[in-house]
């Protein structure tokens, strides 16, 4: 780079004189030495020889300069020594100060002094060649050499402190064209890469062979990275193809491949576009946290590179500098390592997205989040964004109760209720032996919709906001981790606001908010969630308290309504799970059109001091898959 810096010196004129060698009958070389001092700095930073006259022929800078040739630098004269008037010619050294920036993040790394000599020769003061006018312990053909260095990537660790994702033994799996013997046909290669991408499960086999027609005669291209022992691949048949190897190496992983994949995310080479953003932070070869918290928490667990000069290369390079990697700090969870693992299983034989978590209600503290194989790497179980359904009239019965509708209200459950011209009936198969007048417990326990939508006529959007809040719906959550609280519409009335009664029309949630509600209900306030305890600058924050708080004889009645739904309701499939008695709310949500028209099932509960929430996506009406998850969830847990 080109110094903005001014080099003033005693005129203009003396620069023009210099060049033409004006100057050359000067009994004084002062001026002249210091012009062609600030030259030779000029040309150095620039790594221009060509800027400056030589006492032979010109270098090639690019030589010395090495690895660090084109990187950002600052060369300036630090001082001028004296005329050496006895040799022959005349010489005068120079010190000239160095500052690098060497991971081009703007800031100052390596700064040192070299020396160099200017020797008289006839009209002008030129500089004589010298590489370690560049850096000390150059010579001949030895240039400075970069690396970068790494510190130990924190761990994320589960509640108890125990690391969830940590090194685990892995297969690098792909081909080594060193393996293949010399002269082998083009077509053969191809042949080989085309089989262990088949072997590896790869999309798109041609793509790959492309990739390992095109690399070099050395190269390595991997396919894809398995777990030691896993039955992803057969590495026994790959074995058996030329140019095929599976490379053991240790990468950070969770206990199993499914295990809060969506959550956690997942660490790999910096891409392109992460290289370019993080303006120097981050260089090619870098592992990264590329998905989940792994990305958001990325600077905290990789911790700082470290970089080191050297002059030369290999282990008898003399190091010149280093700033030792910093390691990254651990990022610590409220996680359980049994409980996201029940979680786990609880969803693993449904295909449809799914979601699941467990919340300690005391503490707010996240103890599982799940996502299903159905939903294919996404965070289903936070990031949700549906209609939460009839799980959702534990809002609507805050909201009735403190319009002065209670547990013994008796309310009329009919088989239709019309708002504004439109119809809503109940769920297919509603028992009739509850509808007519019933009291708001039996609503609740039933999921009667129109005696919900009936009890609430007089109910307004703000109340049902108001009450949705109180539960822990639509927080704004202090943590950086990406979660969806739900969001409850202020403004609703008429069928919107009948619809948001029974959890549908705007209303939206995840399996998160709807687990916050369960909890604060069993918690006798409003709860927020927490999931990040460390390091302590990042260890999440509590809430903006909601406008109405939940008190806890509101809660009481709620979990009175819960209850029944246990005892009498559609969740009595959790009448027989052993453990403290259990408190629960079932819920359907129609959603889509046409063809595209579905069911989701969800349910929430707690029993002692856990909640839980799950939602199926197109799982169907009553407690269906929903509650099956539950209950395979609670009677794991024990409790």
């Amino acid at each position: 780079m080109t110094s903005s810096r001014q080099r003033p010196r005693a005129a203009l004129l003396v620069t023009a004189l210099l060049t033409t060698g004006a100057l050359a009958a000067c009994s004084d070389p002062t001026d002249a030495i210091a012009q062609s001092a600030d030259d030779l700095a000029a040309a150095l930073e620039a790594g221009d020889a060509s800027a400056v006259t030589w006492a032979g022929d010109a270098p090639d800078l690019a030589v010395p300069l090495g690895d660090l040739a084109d990187l950002p630098r600052t060369v300036e004269v630090a001082s001028v020594g004296e005329v050496e008037e006895d040799s022959d010619p005349r010489t005068a050294d120079v010190d000239l100060r160095w500052a690098w920036d060497l991971d081009a993040d703007g800031a100052g790394d390596w700064e040192y002094t070299s020396t160099a000599t200017l020797q008289e020769d006839e009209d002008a003061w030129v500089a004589a060649y010298d590489p370690a006018v560049v850096a000390e312990g150059l010579s001949g053909e030895v240039a400075l050499s970069l690396a970068r260095t790494t510190g130990v990537r924190g761990e994320i660790l589960a509640g108890d402190g125990t690391p969830v994702v940590t090194d685990r033994q892995v297969r690098r799996v792909g081909i080594d064209k060193t393996h293949f013997p010399e002269g082998t046909a083009e077509a053969d290669v191809r042949a080989s890469a085309e089989a262990v991408a088949a072997a590896a499960g790869l999309a798109d086999p041609a793509a790959y062979a492309d990739r390992v027609v095109a690399a070099g005669p050395r190269a390595f291209v991997e396919a894809i990275v398995v777990r030691e022992e896993s039955p992803d691949v057969d590495l026994a048949a790959l074995e058996a193809l030329t140019g095929a190897v599976a490379l053991p190496d240790e990468i950070p992983l969770a206990p199993t491949p499914t295990w809060a994949r969506p959550l956690l995310g997942r660490v790999g080479p910096a891409t392109a576009e992460v290289v370019e953003a993080s303006e120097g932070a981050i260089a090619a070869g870098d592992e990264v946290g590329l998905s989940g918290l792994q990305s958001t928490y990325d600077e905290t667990l990789r911790g700082t590179p470290g970089l080191r000069v050297s002059a030369g290369t290999g282990e008898g390079a003399a190091v010149l500098f280093e700033r030792v990697a910093v390691d990254g700090e651990d990022l610590a969870l409220t996680l359980e390592t049994g409980m996201q693992t029940a979680a786990e299983q609880a969803l693993e034989a449904t295909d449809s997205p799914t979601g699941l978590v467990a919340i300690r209600p005391s503490t707010g503290e996240i103890l599982a989040v799940a996502s299903g194989p159905g939903s294919e790497g996404q965070n289903t179980a936070m990031g949700a964004t549906l209609a939460p359904g009839s799980t959702y009239k534990v809002v609507t019965a805050l909201a009735l109760l403190r319009a002065g509708v209670g547990p013994d209200t008796t309310v009329p459950c009919t088989p239709e209720a019309t708002v504004s011209g439109y119809t809503i009936g109940n769920y297919p198969e509603y028992p009739a032996a509850y509808l007519g007048d019933i009291t708001l417990t039996q609503a609740l326990a039933q999921s009667c919709n129109t005696a919900l939508i009936n009890a609430g006529a007089d109910l307004t959007g703000a109340a049902m906001a108001d009450a949705a809040r109180s539960l822990g719906v639509g927080q704004e959550l202090a943590g950086a981790w990406p979660a969806f609280t739900g969001s409850a519409p202020a403004d609703a009335e008429g069928t919107g606001l009948a619809a948001s009664l029974i959890g549908q029309g705007e209303v939206l949630a995840s399996p998160l908010a709807m687990a916050v509600a369960a909890a604060s209900i069993s918690a006798g306030h409003t709860v927020t969630p927490t999931l990040v305890t460390g390091p302590e600058a990042l260890a999440d924050a509590p809430s903006e308290p909601p406008a109405t708080p939940l008190t806890a004889e509101e809660a009481a009645v709620l979990s009175g309504y819960m209850r029944a739904v246990v005892a009498e309701g559609t969740g009595i499939l959790l009448a027989d799970v052993p453990g403290e008695p259990i408190h629960a709310k079932t819920g359907s949500a129609e959603a889509g059109e046409g063809d595209a028209a579905r069911v989701d099932s969800w349910m929430i509960a707690f029993r002692g001091d856990l909640a839980v929430a799950a939602l199926v996506h197109g799982g169907g009406h009553g407690s269906g898959p929903a509650g099956a998850a539950v209950e395979a969830f609670l009677r794991t847990v024990g409790g």
